[in-house]
């Protein structure tokens, strides 16, 4: 907590304050609550019968459904008034902390240097590059500041350059769904040419005759990624031929082109299997060919290096990953050759191919490991990294003949740095360390660590935790817990200057490393999956129980977060354990699950079922039934709640969380605070611009700071 000057008249002032916030909140609860009317719907499956009674809500051209999610962000507003201020003077706290005139670092790549940076008081990004040189003049490819006007949502992806350096293929979405115009820029005059694809994912990659485009386009009912296309420069965009049509509803497609500039690839993944196909990209008139079939559970990626390609898969039972070499010509899985034996205790990540080492990404006992290799085994190391609680990674390396090896580096109480590393010399350079602006920041100020709670089945879970060194870890200090837990994706800790508002003010910050992730490996996130995904809500309570009796929080000031697949853990512990917490937030929730899982329209749903199981089987029907969220709203006493979404989310539709806080607030039985906003312009992943997030963050942490009396 900051040390301010004339202690008792602060203390003073701060329970005058507090007196007051209290004296609001009681005024607020005359405020009407928006009631949805109930229609019921009855759901049937395995003889089963659910009773929906806001189904209706599915339907974001009714004017009725708009208007009651209108209703909802108008008690939103009513319910916050008295912090309104305070959440523009949060926002303004965490805006001073960002460099607004920033860039990132510049990458190499056929003889560019590439680079984004931001200019004060713009929103987004621009998009440069220098020829030859680092300090060459600047040439703009994208100003997104000038793209955006005229759009309350806008953004940028998938930006690929042609192998002559002419082109660029981007793509546009400016609906916040992920589904991208794709158009082409020739970057010697700045024409916008006039071939543009709709409904892609906004990815393309170039052919190396610097004409022919491959692209991938989504199903515009799921939004799958189900079909590769070429395109011709000068050709009409309804002539573009279809080169792969991925029919398996559960598989999604997508195209790239390999490291080593000699192979288009194209990829078909499911959560549990993968299969590849290829052609050289000096010829993309060719017909692809399969890389190895499908198998059912087996899981494999390729990089390609000389006249071999390397395989990192999970075959033959390699859990935690292996990699394999086979010769490109005969790429089929009998072929495949032990390259990188499988280890039970070292998750292998990732591979990274130079012309004369090898990276390896691993993750060991949870912690980010890096290890450079010499092609010819004449040498093998590992970067050093000194504590528990930091993250590693391996950054942008397009150029393929270097020796020169660019990673990332942060910790829960040290900033980003990206850093080049001399493979040979073993020489680094910092090349940017993120700064702190305000000039209140000391990295001195802060500690962080990791502990290990027990789960009831006597399993040991990791706990990342930061908090100032002043704030007391004895039982008083206000906690948020957090958690994602999903897709076996790993949440590793992580350095953030928007937290130092939270850390600032008291608050310790907890990253649950609960099961459904892989920071333990790929059998932690197995043991948090389909028939186990108990685990992850089990976990994360069990988390919470740990934290309260040793005296780092207590229930009283215990807050969890979590948002998408982290908010289906929200509602559940919601249910399971609300004595536990004074506040959940949850944002963008997916809290319908069994209904969600039975409707194959909705964009995800097939793909899903190897990680959450298929509801037209019984088993996983009746396992989904008994944690889902929504259909487990029981009526009893709920913490204080927070409940985010965005009407155009395609990843959860926003009547999942609607239809929640509808049930919710007709079955609880407490006086506690149910908010639910809604932003009518965004999808997933909230608002566009650089800093329209960070006001959504404000309005968390106000919700979180007003509940513990501690709005300045």
């Amino acid at each position: 907590m900051r040390h301010l000057k004339k202690k008792e008249l602060v203390f003073l002032l701060s329970l005058s304050f507090a007196a007051s916030c209290q004296n609001n909140r009681n005024e607020m609860v005359d405020i009407k609550e928006p009631i949805a009317k109930k229609t019921p719907t009855e759901l049937v499956k395995h003889g089963d019968v659910r009773i929906d009674n806001y189904y209706w809500l599915n339907d974001r051209e009714n004017p009725e459904v708009i208007a009651y999610l209108e209703q909802e962000n108008a008690y939103y507003n009513e319910h916050t008034a008295h912090t309104k201020e305070f959440q523009t003077t949060l926002f303004e706290e965490m805006k001073s902390r960002i460099k607004e005139d920033d860039s990132s670092v510049p990458y190499k790549q056929n003889g560019y240097w590439y680079f984004t940076r931001y200019e004060t008081a713009r929103d987004y990004p621009i998009y440069s590059r220098r020829k030859g040189q680092e300090d060459a003049p600047e040439e703009i490819i994208f100003d997104c500041n000038l793209l955006a006007e005229g759009h309350d949502y806008f953004n940028l992806g998938g930006l690929a350059i042609s192998t002559d350096n002419t082109l660029a293929a981007f793509g546009v979405d400016t609906f916040s769904r992920r589904q991208y115009q794709l158009q082409i820029k020739n970057l010697k005059t700045g024409e916008i040419y006039i071939d543009k694809i709709e409904n892609t994912t906004g990815g393309a990659v170039w052919a190396n005759d610097n004409k022919t485009l491959f692209y991938a386009k989504k199903d515009p009912v799921t939004l799958r990624s189900d079909k590769i296309y070429m395109h011709v420069l000068g050709t009409p965009t309804e002539s573009d031929v279809l080169v792969f049509h991925e029919e398996d509803e559960t598989f999604n497609t997508y195209v790239y082109k390999s490291k080593s500039k000699k192979y288009i690839i194209i990829g078909s993944s499911s959560t549990l299997t993968s299969e590849y196909r290829f052609l050289e990209a000096d010829d993309p008139n060719a017909k692809f060919k399969v890389f190895s079939p499908r198998q059912r559970g087996l899981e494999y990626s390729i990089a390609h290096y000389e006249d071999y390609f390397y395989v990192m898969t999970n075959k033959d039972g390699a859990t935690n990953f292996k990699l394999m070499k086979v010769d490109e010509k005969n790429t089929l899985s009998k072929y495949w050759k032990e390259f990188i034996p499988h280890r039970d205790h070292v998750l292998l990540e990732d591979v990274d191919i130079f012309k004369d080492y090898y990276v390896l990404s691993e993750r060991e006992n949870g912690l980010n490991h890096v290890k450079i290799t010499r092609w010819d085994n004449s040498e093998s190391y590992y970067l050093p990294f000194d504590n528990e609680t930091y993250t590693a990674y391996v950054s942008t390396n397009p150029d393929f003949d270097t020796e020169v090896l660019r990673y990332g580096y942060n910790a829960l109480t040290t900033p980003s740095s990206i850093i080049d590393f001399n493979m040979r010399t073993k020489e680094k350079v910092v090349k940017k360390e993120q700064e702190v602006l305000g000039g209140k920041f000391n990295k001195e100020n802060y500690r962080s660590k990791r502990v290990w709670a027990t789960a009831q089945d006597g399993v040991k879970i990791p706990i990342s935790m930061v908090y100032h060194k002043d704030t007391k870890l004895d039982g008083t200090s206000p906690l948020l817990q957090y958690a994602y837990a999903s897709y076996g994706y790993t949440l590793d800790p992580y350095f953030s200057t928007v937290r130092l508002s939270l850390l600032d003010r008291g608050f310790i910050y907890c990253i649950v490393h609960a099961r459904g992730g892989e920071y333990l490996g790929r059998k932690w996130y197995e043991d948090g999956k389909l028939l186990k995904k108990k685990n992850t809500f089990t976990d994360f309570i069990d988390a919470s129980k740990f934290l309260i009796d040793n005296k780092f929080t207590t229930k009283d000031h215990l807050y969890a977060e979590g948002g998408s697949a982290g908010g289906l853990l929200m509602g559940a512990i919601a249910n399971m354990a609300p004595e536990l917490y004074n506040g959940i937030i949850a944002a963008v929730p997916f809290v319908d699950v069994v209904t969600t899982m039975l409707d194959e329209s909705i964009p995800l749903t097939t793909g899903e079922y190897d990680e959450w199981g298929n509801p037209n089987e019984k088993e996983f029907y009746d396992y989904m039934k008994s944690y889902s969220p929504y259909d487990n709203v029981t009526t009893h006493d709920y913490p204080n709640m927070y409940v985010i979404t965005g009407l155009h989310d395609s990843q959860v539709q926003y009547w999942e969380p609607a239809k929640w806080v509808a049930k919710l607030r007709t079955h609880k039985t407490d006086t506690n605070i149910l908010l639910f906003n809604i932003n009518m312009d965004a999808g997933h992943g909230g608002a566009s611009g650089r800093f329209e997030s960070l006001k959504e963050v404000a309005k968390e942490y106000t919700f979180l700071l007003d509940l513990e009396g501690k709005i300045d």
